[in-house]
């Protein structure tokens, strides 16, 4: 169990990134949802002691992450948002100097693992190509092979499916999946079809706070029977934006198709549609909105 207390960071420019974060992450896969500017990478970088907050604690197992960090080092994988890697070296023998660099010292081990985590991100393949001719779904899978050397308890990926065609994203999610089983795995994201295939718990953040911490299927249960569909013109929106919670708009077949939050029908002409984690989503973000601008 990853347990986060407090937790809070203002950076020098006076962006409160993090206001009071507390969640219990548990093994397996974790989703952490949010916008852009949310305050998902601050706390992947917190949690990865690539920064220190302002307040509060994180601790794995007893093992306070902030206190000891060569500690925390040794039990984590991470792959950024932004993973770098030398385009003419082989994705063989980076991950071999990626060991070394891990504490691997020995040369049959190195090569065994090696082997073994290349064939488990099915990269064994094509382990002499140069790592910048692969496409973005394999420097992914490359990526989590980095990750996993050492065996960590906790992995954390940072919106790591952005950019992926669907084969490359599937194929990326199943391995997270697999990874998932046996470990806690933080994955980071504002992708919310990411979260709702893969994660039995989530929470969703925005402007640094925790707006809901649970499980996806219940949150979507808490929507039935309150989320209204109707398509109309594009140039009636702003009328409907102005009398009812509009959760998300979509444009379909030249119209624009509403997701409305309600408990009962807001207008004639409007039908009712089973919710899903993106009506969950979008209706969190709205209530802090509004609750901001109040």
């Amino acid at each position: 169990m990853l347990t986060i207390r407090h937790l809070s960071k203002t950076y020098a420019n006076g962006v409160h990134a993090l206001r009071g974060i507390d969640l219990d992450i548990p093994q397996g896969m974790f989703g952490l949802l949010g916008p852009n500017g949310a305050g998902k990478s601050s706390l992947m970088r917190t949690i990865a002691t690539l920064q220190d907050p302002d307040q509060g604690s994180i601790e794995l197992d007893g093992l306070d992450l902030l206190a000891d960090k060569p500690a925390t080092r040794r039990l984590l994988g991470y792959l950024p948002q932004e993973f770098g890697v030398y385009p003419k070296v082989s994705a063989e023998a980076m991950l071999d100097h990626f060991a070394v660099l891990k504490g691997v010292t020995a040369r049959g081990q190195r090569r065994e693992l090696v082997e073994a985590l290349l064939r488990q991100v099915n990269l064994w393949d094509v382990r002499k190509r140069k790592l910048g001719t692969f496409s973005g779904g394999m420097r992914q899978r490359f990526g989590i092979a980095q990750a996993l050397i050492g065996s960590p308890k906790l992995v954390i990926v940072d919106e790591p499916t952005a950019g992926l065609d669907p084969e490359e994203r599937n194929r990326f999610l199943n391995l997270l999946a697999e990874i998932g089983e046996k470990v806690v795995v933080i994955l980071s994201t504002h992708i919310v079809a990411d979260v709702t295939d893969l994660c039995p718990r989530m929470a969703i953040i925005g402007q640094g706070q925790v707006l809901l911490a649970g499980e996806p299927r219940e949150a979507i249960r808490s929507l039935e029977g309150r989320v209204w569909r109707r398509s109309i013109d594009k140039a009636e929106l702003d009328s409907y934006r102005a009398r009812m919670t509009i959760l998300s708009t979509r444009l379909a077949g030249g119209r624009t198709l509403l997701h409305v939050l309600a408990d009962a029908p807001p207008e004639p002409g409007f039908e009712p549609v089973a919710p899903d984690l993106e009506d969950v989503y979008f209706g969190r973000l709205r209530a802090q909105a509004t609750a901001r601008a109040a």
